[in-house]
């Protein structure tokens, strides 16, 4: 029996070898394709350049300075250092706001020609201030406004602990109930207040508030115990 798979893959006469053909016989460099070629080497680069320093912070502006008192120069303030002399202390104008310090002896007057002959025709507040280092301990402020000029002045003046300052209920009516609650909070008194007692507080308190020396919490334990019934009202 003719072997078949030797005929099969037995070349026909005449015919080239499959593995001719197909280049088995060539070298392994032949058969391979081409390596890619290596890409050349980049040129140097010039040097690197540091980056800039940050720019520094600008300073803050300057603090403006404080505002401080300044001369208060008028036709007023000059008539009244004329006639009183130096019974006007001060006479000061801050951050344009008047004021006029001037000696007890003479608030008086001082406020009653404010009123008629300068028509401050309304009292807009009476306070005091305590400076317990001070001789005059004391600083007493009347407030007072002009409708007609539309202007607001301070008169200022300063007494020792135990001494008295003239009432002024006589010009101004509402000097009645702002000095009843000055004596409250400072104990300062008002000579010829027509009704002078405590406004705020019961009148057996013992105490004045707004004093610098009376402590925050302080009060008057006797008094609320035995109106009260406890021992403290904080």
């Amino acid at each position: 029996m003719p072997d078949e798979t030797k005929d099969s893959q037995s070349p026909a006469p005449g015919q080239e070898s499959p593995k001719a053909a197909s280049g088995a016989g060539s070298s392994p460099a032949e058969s391979t394709s081409a390596a890619p070629a290596a890409p050349a080497p980049a040129a140097p680069s010039a040097a690197a350049k540091p980056a800039p320093a940050p720019a520094a912070a600008p300073k803050p502006p300057a603090r403006p300075a404080a505002p401080t008192p300044q001369p208060w120069e008028c036709e007023l303030t000059a008539q009244l250092k004329q006639t009183y002399g130096s019974g006007i202390r001060e006479a000061v104008t801050y951050v344009g706001q008047p004021y006029l310090v001037v000696d007890k002896s003479i608030a008086h007057d001082i406020l009653r020609l404010m009123r008629d002959d300068e028509k401050f025709d309304y009292l807009v507040d009476l306070t005091c201030v305590h400076y317990p280092a001070r001789e005059e301990q004391f600083e007493i402020v009347w407030i007072l406004y002009s409708f007609s000029q539309n202007i607001r002045v301070r008169v200022k003046t300063s007494i020792k602990d135990g001494e008295d300052v003239q009432s002024v209920c006589s010009l101004w009516t509402t000097a009645n109930w702002l000095e009843r609650e000055a004596y409250d909070m400072f104990g300062v008194k008002f000579a010829g207040h027509p009704d002078l007692r405590r406004i705020l507080l019961p009148e057996d308190w013992s105490g004045f508030p707004l004093r610098k020396d009376h402590g925050i919490l302080q009060q008057d334990t006797e008094w609320v115990h035995k109106n009260l019934g406890i021992e403290s009202a904080q």
